[in-house]
C-alpha cells in the first residue's frame, strides 16, 4: 500500500496553499485573456500599476481593502462558530442605515468627537440587530442560517429602497439619497490627515475608517484566541457536542457569534457613508458582503490572513478599473471573473494542490514501510 505522508506544516497551510490557489486562478485568467486577444503579461502589468502605481491608486486600493476587511472578519467570526453567514451584504446595508439615521438625527447638534463614535456604535448595533433575527431563528426554531441570511439580504435591499424613495430622500431631490451630512459627521480623508503633517499625496476615497478596520482585526484576534467566550465559540465550531459537554450554551453562543458578525459587517456603512458619500445612498455595499466570504476563505478565517486577502481583492478592484480603461476588450466584468476564479480555487478547489504540496513539503512518516 502507499506510504502515508504527514499533514502540511502550519506555515504551508496558511501561506503556501492559498498562494498556489491564487496562482492557479491567475493562470486560468491568463488563458482567458489570451483567448479574447489580449496579452496576459501586459494585462497583469496594467493590473499591478493600476493598483499600486501611484499614491492615488494606493489610496483607492486601501479604501476597498477596508471594506473587504470588515466583511471578511464578519464571515470569519461566524465560520469559527460553525455558522455560514451569507448575510453580510444585508447586514452592511442595515448597519449603514443605522449610521445614517444617527447622523441625520444628531449631526446638527453634536460635535465630531461625539457624533462620529455614536454613528459608529449605531452602525454596529443595527448590523448586529439584523443578524440577530436569523441567529434566533436557527438557535430557537431550527431554521437554517444560510437560507435565512440570504433572504434577509433581499429584505434589507427592499427596505432601503422604500426608505430612500419615500422617507429619507432629500427635499426636492430627484435622486434617492438623503441630505448631506454635516461636517461633524464626516470621517477625515487620509490625504487631508497626511497633508496636516506635511505629507502630500493625491486625493482618494481612503479615510480614517481604515484605523477602525485595524482595531477590528486586533479585537477579533483578541476575542477569539484570548478570551473564554472566544474559546467557547471556536469549540462550538469544531465540535458542538464537546462544547455542550463543557457547559457551553449553543443558543447563546450562536446569538453572540452572529451579532458580532453583523456588527462587523455594519462598519462598511461607516467607511462608505461617513468617509466617502457623506449622505445616505442606495447600493453602497456594492457586493462587499458576498466578497467577504472569499476573503475569509482565503485568509483561513484569521485576521492576519484576512488583511492579506482583503489587500488582494482591493488591488483587483482598483487595478481592474485601470485594466478596463487601457484594454477595451477587457471589461470590468473580467475583474468579477478573476474574483470568481479566486473564490473557486480558494473554496471548492482549495484542496486540489494539497497532494502535490504534501509530496514536496511533507516527508514520509519515519519507520513506516510498505507491507
Amino acid at each position: 500500500m502507499s506510504v502515508p505522508r504527514r499533514p502540511l506544516p502550519a506555515w504551508a497551510e496558511i501561506a503556501v496553499l492559498p498562494l498556489v490557489n491564487i496562482a492557479l486562478a491567475f493562470l486560468v485568467v491568463g488563458v482567458i485573456v489570451r483567448v479574447i486577444g489580449a496579452d496576459p503579461l501586459q494585462a497583469l502589468k496594467l493590473l499591478v500599476v493600476g493598483a499600486i502605481g501611484s499614491s492615488e491608486s494606493i489610496g483607492y486600493t486601501l479604501y476597498y481593502t477596508t471594506n473587504f476587511v470588515f466583511t471578511g472578519l464578519a464571515v470569519a467570526v461566524a465560520f469559527h462558530a460553525g455558522l455560514f453567514n451569507i448575510g453580510g451584504e444585508g447586514q452592511a446595508y442595515i448597519g449603514g442605515l443605522g449610521c445614517g439615521l444617527a447622523v441625520l438625527a444628531l449631526d446638527r447638534f453634536l460635535p465630531a468627537p461625539l457624533m462620529i463614535p455614536l454613528a459608529i456604535l449605531a452602525a454596529a448595533l443595527f448590523g448586529a440587530a439584523w443578524a440577530a433575527v436569523p441567529a434566533w431563528l436557527q438557535a430557537w426554531r431550527g431554521s437554517h442560517i444560510v437560507i435565512t441570511t440570504i433572504m434577509f439580504n433581499f429584505l434589507a435591499a427592499a427596505l432601503m429602497v422604500y426608505l430612500m424613495v419615500n422617507v429619507l430622500i432629500a427635499p426636492g431631490s430627484m435622486t434617492p439619497q438623503s441630505r448631506g451630512f454635516a461636517a461633524s459627521a464626516s470621517i477625515p480623508a487620509m490625504h487631508d490627515v497626511l497633508a496636516a503633517i506635511g505629507i502630500r499625496v493625491a486625493p482618494s476615497a481612503l479615510n480614517l475608517s481604515i484605523l477602525l478596520a485595524v482595531l477590528c482585526c486586533f479585537g477579533v484576534w483578541l476575542f477569539l484566541w484570548h478570551t473564554p467566550w472566544g474559546y467557547a465559540l471556536r469549540t462550538m465550531g469544531h465540535n458542538a457536542d464537546a462544547a455542550v459537554y463543557a457547559g457551553t450554551n449553543l443558543r447563546h453562543m450562536t446569538m453572540l457569534a452572529m451579532c458580532l458578525s453583523g456588527a462587523l459587517a455594519g462598519f462598511v456603512g461607516v467607511n462608505e457613508l461617513m468617509g466617502v458619500h457623506h449622505r445616505l445612498v442606495l447600493d453602497f455595499p456594492a457586493g462587499y458582503g458576498f466578497a467577504g466570504i472569499a476573503v475569509a476563505l482565503m485568509g483561513r478565517s484569521h485576521p492576519l490572513g484576512i488583511v492579506l486577502a482583503a489587500l488582494l481583492f482591493g488591488a483587483l478592484q482598483q487595478g481592474g478599473a485601470e485594466l478596463a480603461f487601457e484594454i477595451p476588450t477587457i471589461t470590468r466584468e473580467m475583474v468579477v471573473v478573476i474574483q470568481g476564479l479566486i473564490i473557486l480555487f480558494s473554496g471548492a478547489l482549495v484542496n486540489m494542490p494539497r497532494p502535490w504540496l504534501q509530496l514536496i513539503l511533507s516527508p514520509r512518516r519515519g519507520g513506516e514501510g510498505v507491507k
